[in-house]
């Protein structure tokens, strides 16, 4: 049996335009993944820059507001330094006090916010400085303000030492005015006392008569009558002035004493009589008095001392005798 070998078909051959187009299509869509993963790598790349440009300006702006949150610390602690030490601030420090706190204030109300603008970065920078230099003058005025109340100070220590300097002068002038005075009155005191002269002592008998004799027995004596001068003097004043007589017997003893009185140097004097008289300043004055003893007369030497001012102003002596009728 014989076989025939087919023959082939002609048209069941690929044709050469048939390979040409799956070449293009391939092509095509090589093209068309290259592109895609192109575009995917490149808008990778791109989302990356964007989120690393994203990152770098939170990164800054956190830096820049940290740095702001610094330098306010430093004004902050600067301030709250200033016026701690200074809480009596008055006037017009006290109204640049209440400027700093109210800066403080509105600076902190930005760096407080947790997505602050550049803006108001930029503006809290500008507050932080204007801050600083609100601070600095009012720390300028304090150690002005501090200079003159040191020079204050030292002036009233000054015035103080004056002060008790002029004290003690004073007191010290006001000692010696005080013995100034003192020793015045005491010379006018010695001055204005007055003054016994031409003193006379005549031992008389006292007649019933009333007639009056003279004598020198002491026992026929009834009474001494004293007269005296009482000298001019331009320092007493006119008026009531009180002599004191003192008489002393023969034996020492004080005669007839009426009481005491006393003496300059504040010891007491027993006086025999008191006698008021009325003088007239700058004019001698005739003064008479009488003095009985209080009992008889005896015979020897009698002393006779007036007194005025607790000075005495004169002296004398009276003699009498002792015999019976010898003389009168």
């Amino acid at each position: 049996m014989s076989y025939t070998t087919p023959t082939e078909n002609p048209q069941s051959q690929p044709s050469s335009s048939g390979r040409d187009n799956r070449k293009t299509f391939y092509g095509i869509l090589i093209a068309a993944l290259v592109l895609t993963w192109g575009y995917i790598i490149y808008d990778k790349s791109k989302t990356k820059d964007i989120i690393t440009q994203k990152d770098t300006q939170i990164t800054t702006a956190l830096t820049a507001k940290d740095s702001l949150q610094v330098l306010f610390n430093d004004a902050s602690a600067k301030a709250d330094s200033l016026t701690g030490s200074n809480v009596k601030l008055q006037g017009a420090l006290a109204e640049k006090n209440s400027e700093i706190l109210k800066l403080k204030s509105n600076i902190r109300g930005i760096l407080n916010k947790k997505n602050a603008t550049e803006a108001e970065l930029k503006q809290a920078k500008a507050m932080i400085a204007e801050l600083n230099a609100k601070i600095d003058s009012l720390f300028a005025e304090i150690q002005q303000l501090k200079g003159e109340n040191q020079q204050l100070t030292a002036a009233n220590q000054q015035l103080t030492t004056d002060k008790t300097q002029l004290t003690n002068q004073n007191t010290e002038l006001q000692g010696n005015l005080t013995k100034t005075q003192t020793e015045k009155a005491n010379i006018e005191d010695i001055a204005s006392t007055l003054h016994a002269s031409n003193i006379q002592v005549k031992a008389v008998i006292v007649k019933k008569s009333g007639k009056e004799v003279s004598t020198n027995n002491a026992k026929r004596a009834d009474m001494f009558v004293i007269t005296c001068n009482i000298d001019e003097n331009r320092i007493t004043s006119s008026g009531k002035k009180i002599l004191y007589v003192c008489v002393t017997n023969p034996d020492g003893t004080p005669s007839g004493t009426e009481g005491t009185f006393k003496l300059k140097d504040g010891s007491d004097k027993a006086y025999s009589n008191a006698v008021e008289v009325n003088y007239e300043q700058g004019k001698t004055l005739p003064a008479s008095f009488n003095w009985k003893p209080g009992s008889k007369f005896t015979g020897g030497e009698y002393k006779i001392e007036i007194y005025n001012n607790g000075f005495k102003i004169g002296e004398a002596k009276k003699t009498l005798n002792k015999g019976g009728f010898l003389g009168l």
